[in-house]
């Protein structure tokens, strides 16, 4: 999927804004590949990524972490054998803000 989410680059948020709302969350989420989940409370998005064993979910997660250097954009990440959760959310504004679905969709460029 190509979109103009991946072609953005995150702001610096270091609070002062609002969280995006439910309905704005909902749409960035439309332009991800399909496995991303908002979370109910509307503050976070996850996916979970499954992999042929440990080793590739370690080669996706440092490709995850060069994505996370190169934003300034962090997410948290639950890693086990074959699969690695990446669940983002800005925490400088307790929600989410496009800098969330911008990481999310260069993560989708990974074709993982």
């Amino acid at each position: 999927m190509d979109n103009e989410l991946r072609n953005k680059h995150c702001k610096p948020c270091e609070g002062g804004v609002e969280p995006l709302s439910h309905e704005t969350a909902s749409a960035l989420l439309g332009q991800l590949e399909d496995g991303w989940a908002l979370f109910a409370d509307g503050k976070e998005i996850r996916r979970d990524f499954s992999f042929a064993g440990f080793y590739r979910t370690m080669n996706f997660a440092n490709a995850v972490a060069w994505i996370a250097n190169a934003e300034d954009h962090h997410p948290d990440l639950e890693l086990g054998y074959g699969h690695c959760l990446v669940r983002y959310t800005t925490h400088a504004i307790d929600g989410l803000s496009e800098n969330d679905f911008i990481c999310a969709a260069k993560i989708d460029a990974l074709g993982a």
